[in-house]
């Protein structure tokens, strides 16, 4: 705004205050013409009369336009706010960043405190028979101090869930929660399986020297106590104790041979270790006098003269099917939970030689004579099976279930693997343990081409398929025998012939081994343990 002001003297009139100066504000035209938007004051003095007093100055504004004035005001406080937004937003971030990391100390402290209560729970196991008297769920809270001094870091509460089998303990599964002292809200959660490394997460476990051919394949952990010769594929850890040994032609070495640990053509060699720790089998021996009086307090007892399920006698006594290899139980395993025992009255024979001694013995195997004692639903609280008698085995199972051949006096029973045996579901619910005191044999009548699942032991004898030459053929022959779980053999195995007459060979062709992944920290009841000590399973986040 340009204002053209001009200072006019004249004689001071009469009734004009001294201290009065008189302004002439006039309008003034500007060059070049001011757009419209521009606001023009024009200012007259005026004489008012009476006249003010000396300290006034009165102007006579006469036309007034307003137009711009204020925006930079206007821009000053948006700027401002856009600053206090800013400043707003980084101050929130910052405070948020600084919650979220306190949050994150809290967990991670959280995290080991739970930790801690796990392995406390391992000490106090270890030193109460390692939970042999849980029976139920019971709830321990342990609090972990600062090693420092100073207040508790924080607790752990700790839930121990035993799996009972026949009233005894399996394994316990551990649920320890821990909070941390600065900052309850945000606790973590563990869980963990305290048990004995079961023989189920092994493929193969023998006692002695064995030979894998070039048509076997293993999937899974293998280990011997003896030596080694791989010359199939291997795609887990191939152990023997052993630093060397005498390799001979039992075994694919002719002449015989000093040999590493573990030596062959297969391609797995990279998986290949020696010497290794013994897995000593004098441990891994159960009891059969304990398991047979859970079996015959809780689950299914095959004496030789009679039939209990769950304490309780199944219609009358017979003669006796035990202390033979001619006679003895068939079990027929049913999907819908139930197994069908036959009474085994009648066998043939046929020429094999044994795996344990190369000897020709009479193997009473096939069954010409049988009648069926009754089908009974396996009891749920102890899915345990005792014969007292040789037993042959087949059918699909709906549970985990282990059955035990074995007689506490002079006779050692055998097992025999008669037919096919599968599962109802491969998700970890349904498992099979195979115990025999002596063998577990596969019969010359066995399939052309055989599937069975579970873990099979010989604690004292061998796994495996006699020798049948070409006089019963075609059954001396077979195509494949694929096992999915674990063989423990005390003896040395085969399921593969090689000799000098016939076709020269007899067996299973082609082989494979695959351990059961979700047998091996869940396996059935009682089946044995590689290692005397209990450890940690399982370990993970809730």
């Amino acid at each position: 705004m340009v204002y053209s002001i001009l200072y006019k003297k004249g004689n001071r009139q009469s009734d004009a205050h001294a201290s009065h100066t008189i302004y002439d504000i006039q309008h003034t035209t500007y060059y070049p013409p001011l757009p419209a938007s521009n606001t023009i004051y024009d200012m007259q003095h005026t004489i008012y009369a009476p006249l003010p007093s000396a300290s006034h100055t009165i102007y006579d504004i006469q036309h007034t336009i307003y137009g711009s004035r204020g925006v930079t005001v206007m821009l000053v406080l948006a700027f401002m706010g856009i600053f206090a937004l800013i400043v707003g937003s980084i101050t929130s971030y910052v405070l948020q960043q600084g919650k979220y990391g306190r949050a994150l100390f809290a967990r991670e402290q959280a995290l080991h405190i739970a930790e801690a209560g796990l392995e406390y729970y391992k000490w106090w196991l270890g030193h109460n028979q390692n939970g042999a008297n849980l029976t139920s769920p019971t709830t321990a809270n342990y609090t972990v101090n600062d090693p420092e001094g100073g207040a508790p870091l924080g607790s752990a509460e700790i839930t121990a869930t035993p799996a009972l089998q026949c009233g005894a303990v399996q394994w316990i599964d551990l649920e320890s929660k821990g909070t941390a002292s600065s900052s309850p809200n945000f606790p973590r959660t563990l869980l963990a399986r305290y048990m004995q490394p079961s023989v189920a997460e092994y493929s193969n476990i023998f006692n002695t020297d064995i030979w894998y051919a070039d048509t076997e394949a293993t999937v899974g952990r293998v280990h011997s106590n003896g030596g080694i010769h791989m010359d199939g594929s291997n795609n887990a850890d191939v152990t023997s104790k052993k630093s060397t040994w005498t390799c001979t032609y039992t075994n694919g070495c002719d002449p015989s041979a000093t040999k590493p640990g573990v030596f062959g053509s297969g391609s797995g060699s990279a998986l290949w270790q020696y010497p290794a720790s013994e897995i000593n089998f004098a441990n891994m021996a159960v009891n059969f006098a304990t398991l047979k009086s859970y079996a015959t307090t809780n689950g299914i007892y095959l004496d030789p003269t009679y039939v209990k399920v769950g304490d309780t006698q199944q219609a009358g006594t017979y003669s006796s099917v035990g202390g033979s290899d001619q006679k003895g139980y068939r079990l027929v395993f049913n999907s819908n939970g139930t197994v069908s025992v036959y009474k085994v009255t009648g066998t043939s024979y046929v020429w094999g030689a044994h795996a344990d001694d190369f000897q020709w013995y009479k193997d009473y195997h096939t069954i010409t004579s049988q009648s069926l004692l009754g089908t009974y639903t396996i009891p749920a609280g102890c899915a345990l099976i005792y014969s007292q008698a040789k037993t042959w085995i087949e059918g699909t199972v709906s549970r985990k279930i282990t059955i035990v051949a074995a007689d506490t006096g002079s006779y050692n029973p055998d097992i025999v693997l008669n037919g096919n045996i599968g599962y109802t579901a491969t998700d970890g619910s349904v498992g099979l343990t195979v115990l025999a005191e002596r063998s577990v044999v596969i019969p010359v009548g066995s399939p052309d081409s055989m599937s069975i699942r579970g873990v099979f032991i010989a604690q004292g004898g061998y796994f495996g398929r006699s020798l049948y030459d070409c006089t019963y053929s075609p059954n001396d022959r077979r195509s494949s025998l694929t096992t999915n779980g674990t063989v423990v053999s005390n003896l040395l195995t085969t399921t593969q012939w090689l000799y000098g007459w016939c076709s020269g060979t007899s067996g299973y062709i082609n082989r494979t081994d695959s351990y059961d992944r979700l047998a091996a920290f869940s396996p059935p009841p009682f089946t044995p343990s590689t290692s005397v000590d209990y450890r940690l399973n399982l370990w993970r986040e809730k």
